[in-house]
């Protein structure tokens, strides 16, 4: 590496000085690539080895790098699921002194699929339906912050298996904004209309390379998002009125909205003059209802429809095993102990990388039930295992380096500054370096 180059990072890694920031992406040598699938990109974007992880990198101009980096540490912050961003590159030349353009890094995520990646021969039905339905619910959950997406598309996210659906995950911010006083319903109905548009097209070009089922239908799926978005986004922020006699009713929408994977802070109860009727109104919402219950019994940390999963296993184990002086923390501990931990290290060493452990122990527990099914008995948990890692997780692919690059517009090459060596402190946990 060679000339002026500014590193600002929420990481301190030095091996980021050992990449080779001077060369122009596309030109990197294979010892610095990792081979993975990726889709389409208007950016140039690739994946290389940082200290025994994988990271994506993608050329952008100096703006819009930070612009993303920001924006993505903003809505971790805020518990959005989304890409780690790890750093922004500035201030890149080649050999010749010439300017290359500035770069993001982020984390690459592990068990993520990008779309194209969710099928072997032709998509389904059912599987898209599953896609679109999380991103609805990941749209759901940025409008609610206030955050206008205004890039809604199947390639600008990656998906994790969730327990027979899919959590999306948000990879590309570069066009997001977040509003403080929240978003108009002109603005949310942008994004729906920009997302039935973009996931329309993006199923019609799979179509056109004859990768979807003939009973696919593209329109039909991509109108499913505003379906899906609007029930949900009802569900979660509408106002609901009813006599005083049933106020039973407030515990079904609280339960209704737990079942749904929220969690109410706050409820607008109010009551009119004469206190016939009750209006109600959740005002904060956040995500991850079973996800915090079971990360809070068992430090296992899953995403929403796998805690649901695990916990009526749990629950199930509890009612089996329980003792008097038995606690629901203290259950939940013999349940990691007994069952989930050795399951998880039952699992061969090679074949640890085919699912995460959460995901793995709900298809175990699905392949015992049909065991179960086609033999008339109970299945012994070991034996199910034992059958599962033999006929299913061996032929699995391996889904811990499967990813999808960031998309966004086309970029500019940007002015280099020279700079002496220097150390300083930004934005809390960051730091930049300049060489």
């Amino acid at each position: 590496m060679r000339g002026s180059l500014t590193i600002t990072s929420a990481i301190t890694d030095p091996a980021l000085l050992d990449l080779p920031w001077d060369v122009p992406l596309g030109e990197w040598d294979d010892q610095y690539i990792a081979a993975l699938p990726k889709g389409l990109s208007r950016h140039l974007v690739r994946f290389a080895h940082l200290s025994g992880h994988v990271i994506a990198i993608k050329e952008t101009t100096d703006d819009m790098a930070g612009g993303e980096y920001k924006m993505l540490r903003l809505l971790q912050s805020l518990e959005i699921p989304c890409v780690d961003p790890l750093a922004v590159i500035t201030d890149r030349t080649n050999d010749d002194g010439e300017p290359l353009p500035s770069v993001l890094v982020t984390r690459h995520l592990k068990f993520s699929l990008p779309y194209r990646a969710l099928f072997s021969q032709q998509l389904r039905p059912d599987t898209a339906t599953r896609l679109v339905d999380a991103l609805a619910l990941l749209l759901v959950r940025l409008h609610v912050i206030g955050f206008f997406w205004g890039d809604v598309s199947l390639s600008n996210t990656l998906f994790r298996r969730d327990a027979g659906a899919f959590a999306a995950y948000l990879v590309d911010a570069e066009t997001g904004k977040l509003f403080s006083g929240g978003l108009s319903n002109g603005q949310r109905e942008n994004d729906l209309e920009i997302a039935r548009v973009n996931i329309a097209g993006e199923l019609m070009d799979l179509e056109a390379g004859g990768r979807v089922d003939d009973e696919l239908d593209p329109i039909k799926v991509s109108n499913g998002i505003l379906a899906a978005y609007r029930t949900l986004w009802t569900e979660l922020t509408g106002k609901e009125s009813f006599s005083s006699s049933e106020r039973w009713r407030i515990n079904q929408r609280v339960d209704r909205l737990n079942e749904l994977g929220f969690d109410i802070e706050e409820l607008d109860i109010k009551t009119d003059d004469e206190g016939t009727t009750v209006r109600i109104q959740p005002k904060v919402v956040d995500a991850g209802h079973h996800q915090r219950r079971l990360l809070r019994l068992t430090g296992v940390d899953a995403q929403e429809n796998q805690a649901r999963r695990l916990l009526n296993d749990l629950d199930d184990f509890s009612a089996r095993y329980s003792k008097d002086d038995y606690d629901e923390e203290m259950m939940a501990h013999d349940w990691v102990a007994k069952v989930f931990e050795p399951v998880v290290r039952s699992v061969p060493r090679d074949l640890k990388r085919k699912l995460e452990p959460a995901e793995l122990f709900h298809q175990l527990l699905e392949h015992r039930w049909f065991m179960s099914e086609q033999q008339g008995r109970d299945i012994p948990l070991a034996e199910a295992l034992n059958a599962y890692i033999n006929d299913v997780l061996r032929h699995r692919r391996d889904e811990a380096t499967v990813i999808d690059p960031p998309t966004g517009t086309i970029t500019l090459p940007i002015d280099v500054q020279t700079g002496s060596v220097a150390v300083e402190a930004e934005d809390d946990e960051d730091w930049r370096l300049k060489v």
